[in-house]
This record gives C-alpha cells, structure tokens and sequence, in this order.
C-alpha cells in the first residue's frame, strides 16, 4: 500500500469511527457517483417547532429510506392541498435563502431538513385570504415531479397572491 493510500484509509476509518460508523460525508469521488434522490428514495415529515406573532414554524424532512446513498441539492417543493382530494391551495412555498444551497449526499438512513415558516391565514381579511381547510402539504424531493403528501390540518388561503409559507434551502440537522 502507497504510504498515500495508507493516509487515505486511515483518513476514512477515523471519519467513519466519529460519525458513530456511517460517513458524515463520502469522498469527492464517491459523492458524485451517487446517484441523484428520487421521491422513491426519500419520505417526507412535518415537524412543527414553534408558534409566535402570527407564524408557525416548522421542518420539512427528507429521510434517506433507500439501501443507496443519493445526493441532493436545494429546495423539497411545498404547498397546501385540500378539499379531500390532493387540490392545491393557494400559492406555493416562496424559496428563501439561495445563498445558503448546498449538495448532499445522504446514506441510508440521513435525513436533510428544510426550515418552514408559515404565516397565519387569519391575518389576512378573510374576502381577500378567501379561507380553506387544509389537508396537508404536497411535498417535491428537489428535482422530482412526484409528490408525496404530508397529513398538516391547518387553514390556507384560496388566494394564490398571498404568500403564507417560505422555506429555506435543505440543510443537515
């Protein structure tokens, strides 16, 4: 073994020993073999944090449920659906932060995590919001045109010019 590769390994196995076993991330070679997240890969959760001044805050998770790694960049698509059968309501999440998009690759297993602010619907004049129940969330993996649904009770606004929820890019817990 090359006294180089020799540090190389060592390298791996030190990582591999801190990150309790699973690569905290894979070598340059191997992340851009990955292949890219597909919705089969990942599930999709709601995780709510807090409440103040008129918002909820929250998370959108991606979890790495494949037997593969594969990599992903930017932002899970979002936006309500109701009326019991999967129909939007009112506009999509508004994205926030570019600057902060990065590339990951999560093994199995890893999960990715994208900050949700949603604005209270009931802020809004009910004949402008145009109010409605909501079902959940339709959720995009970054670069997938199939959705996954999110169980979120809560109510929306019918009116697509009124933006109630932002999200930031996706990021590691």
């Amino acid at each position: 073994m090359f006294p180089s590769t020799r540090r190389f390994s060592a390298g791996l196995a030190a990582l591999a020993l801190a990150g309790g076993g699973a690569l905290a991330s894979l070598p340059a070679a191997a992340a851009s073999a990955a292949p890219s997240c597909t919705a089969g890969d990942l599930t999709a959760a709601y995780h709510h944090s807090d409440n103040g001044a008129g918002h909820s805050f929250g998370w959108i998770v991606l979890r790495n449920t494949s037997g593969h790694a594969c990599r992903t960049a930017g932002y899970p698509g979002v936006s309500y659906v109701g009326d019991g059968n999967g129909t939007q309501i009112g506009a999509p999440a508004v994205r926030t932060d570019a600057a902060a998009v990065a590339s990951y690759v999560l093994t199995a297993g890893q999960r990715l995590r994208s900050p949700l602010d949603e604005v209270n619907a009931l802020n809004f004049p009910k004949a402008r919001c145009h109010p409605a129940h909501v079902d959940g969330f339709r959720v995009y993996v970054p670069n997938s045109t199939q959705a996954k649904f999110v169980a979120h009770p809560h109510v929306g606004c019918r009116n697509r010019h009124i933006k109630l929820m932002f999200i930031k890019p996706l990021r590691r817990p």
